[in-house]
């Protein structure tokens, strides 16, 4: 009997959790975001998740998302055809890594070169990553698609990935065989058959292979020492400002052990809250491909 107080604490208290959880799928499958802090979740969550056709679907409105997909297909036409020798390139490449075997071929032919760059490049490592993230941040200085709190945002995140880039053990032969075996790995999951077929590739399509890469890519930063999982959950969320149907909500992450903070920016469009900047993403790119071919202008995809 002396239970029930406990147990009409914990059953209230369980049951709120159970809905949050519910919440936060919700957020995560619907369109935008109920509040501007739900919408930067629900991305974050579909980030982790790798789901990049959710992520635009959740960040963009419906005509924005639809734009998208309408011109994915139309970027490919603003390309230059592929040669013949960067097609033998691409298929050279392809069957080096997605052949029988590949995984032991490719670490044997690795090894001995591993060696041979420690030994040339190990003491030289740390003033190559200083010059490179010096290159870098004069990149991010001279970036006009980038406004100041991002340039600011960006040199800290170098800040800390340089230090990490100059201790990483790029030379361990263990770790390289790890590696090695990732890559092949999502090689053989990507499944690429032409360079051709990079270009006339759907939206679906592409959405799929490019959460193929992320995940590889996120097991190859784990392997030398960097934790994208664990970055994207130690975020924690808080508005820094909501006005006419704007607002900014704060991003606090830890990379690396050091904190580091950066900003998104949320419009509101019938209730629901959006990206602004991959909004304007979307529509930048929708214009430069309504651009007569005279102007010489090639669209990006966003």
């Amino acid at each position: 009997m002396r239970f029930r107080p406990l147990r009409r604490t914990l059953l209230p208290l369980l049951a709120v959790l159970a809905l949050a959880a519910c919440h936060n799928k919700d957020e995560a499958a619907q369109v935008g975001g109920s509040t501007p802090e739900a919408a930067v979740q629900g991305s974050i969550d579909l980030l982790k998740a790798g789901d990049f056709n959710g992520l635009w679907k959740h960040a963009l409105p419906p005509t924005d998302y639809a734009t998208l997909r309408t011109d994915w297909g139309r970027h490919a036409a603003n390309q230059p055809p592929v040669s013949a020798a960067d097609k033998a390139k691409f298929d050279a490449a392809v069957q080096k890594l997605t052949g029988p075997d590949a995984e032991t071929k490719l670490y044997a032919e690795l090894q001995p070169k591993l060696d041979q760059m420690e030994q040339q490049y190990k003491d030289q490592l740390p003033v190559l990553v200083s010059v490179g993230d010096a290159l870098l941040k004069n990149g991010v200085a001279q970036n006009q698609n980038l406004d100041s709190e991002q340039k600011a945002q960006a040199n800290q995140l170098l800040d800390v990935l340089a230090p990490w880039a100059q201790q990483a053990p790029w030379f361990d032969q263990a770790r390289a065989k790890q590696a090695v075996g990732v890559v092949v790995a999502t090689a053989r999951k990507l499944d690429l058959k032409s360079p051709d077929q990079l270009r006339t590739m759907d939206f679906d399509t592409a959405m799929t292979k490019y959460a193929t890469g992320y995940a590889g890519l996120k097991q190859l930063l784990a392997i030398y020492g960097l934790s994208v999982d664990e970055a994207l959950n130690s975020i924690k969320l808080s508005t820094l400002s909501s006005k006419d149907g704007r607002a900014v909500v704060k991003v606090d992450y830890t990379l690396l052990g050091k904190p580091l903070s950066a900003e998104s920016t949320l419009v509101q469009q019938d209730g629901r809250w959006y990206s602004e900047s991959l909004i304007d993403n979307v529509r930048d790119a929708h214009e430069r491909l309504q651009q007569p071919a005279a102007t010489g202008s090639v669209a990006a995809a966003p």
